[in-house]
């Protein structure tokens, strides 16, 4: 399964829960899914509290800030 860019998945409109970034066409901020996966949540129990979110985009955004934490520790 081909994951979206996170700049389709992820985004930052002022006037969207005073531009926190959100999955696209959702309320649902990422910071939602990093706090579930801090707290020991599973992917699948975000997922079930976020239906709006898909298994797609939840791992697209992860990969997208995997990649950036790595960009920034070279």
């Amino acid at each position: 399964m081909k994951a979206e860019p996170v700049g389709q998945v992820i985004v930052k409109n002022p006037s969207v829960l005073s531009g926190e970034p959100v999955f696209r066409g959702t309320r649902v901020p990422f910071k939602a899914l990093i706090d579930y996966l801090e707290g020991g949540e599973t992917l699948d129990q975000f997922l079930e509290q976020y239906p709006s979110v898909t298994r797609e985009a939840a791992i697209a955004a992860i990969e997208e800030a995997r990649c950036s934490l790595v960009v920034h520790l070279e």
